[in-house]
């Protein structure tokens, strides 16, 4: 049991350096230079919240922080492409500001804009924190988690839209542009939202093919992701 547990400490410490090397190389390799005081600002802020999640999902919900950690799961065919597209327009996402806001300066966004960018990431990972919170099975895969006795979410922001960490997702995503000063970031990012839109879509209609309760649930929460839209 102890080796299993200094095994996933061990997993999540290198999870974290590789994921720490990748956002700085993505970010300030195509800028050509450290001094960018919107990004350092984006990292420490991100790499903050993503680190507290962290401790608490090890100390109040180890199961969810195991799901989310181990590679060895079966998800939806769909979802595995999904996944693919996702990472290379994440990857464009990440590089584009650079090149854009520091580099060759394509576009322009005012400071006003900035801060409202990085304002707008609290309400964003704040609502993604409350889904993970609530939602024990908020997994980063598709898949009906029989392995762990799979149940309906139905509190927190689940009583009103069916995917909240999506609409956290979102918000993230529509913010990062304006905070790292890039205006044609909002490229890849409206791609990643189309994704994940065309995902909802596909993981609302697995739920409520497999997932004893969830149609039932979806007709007292009917909207998906925004309230009197969709």
């Amino acid at each position: 049991m102890r080796q299993s547990r200094d095994q996933s400490k061990a997993m999540i410490i290198i999870k974290t350096v590789v994921t720490v090397l990748f956002m700085f190389a993505v970010l300030f390799v195509p800028a050509g230079t450290f001094n960018w005081p919107e990004a350092w600002l984006f990292l420490f802020f991100y790499f903050t919240v993503v680190t507290a999640m962290m401790i608490w999902m090890k100390k109040k919900a180890p199961g969810l922080l195991k799901e989310r950690m181990s590679r060895k799961k079966e998800a939806k065919s769909w979802d595995r492409k999904f996944l693919i597209a996702y990472c290379f327009a994440l990857i464009l996402i990440a590089v584009i500001p650079g090149l854009d806001a520091v580099r060759f300066r394509w576009s322009e966004v005012p400071l006003i804009f900035k801060v409202l960018g990085f304002i707008g990431y609290i309400p964003s990972l704040g609502f993604a924190f409350w889904a993970v919170k609530e939602n024990a099975f908020a997994s980063d895969v598709v898949r009906i988690q029989k392995d762990r006795g799979h149940t309906v979410c139905t509190t927190g922001p689940y009583r009103h839209v069916r995917h909240p960490m999506y609409v956290g997702v979102i918000f993230f995503l529509l913010s990062f542009p304006l905070s790292l000063g890039s205006l044609y970031t909002f490229i890849p990012a409206f791609i990643i939202i189309i994704l994940f839109i065309i995902r909802t879509s596909l993981e609302d209609r697995a739920l409520q093919e497999e997932l004893p309760g969830y149609t039932e649930y979806s007709q007292k929460v009917r909207y998906r992701l925004l309230p009197g839209v969709w």
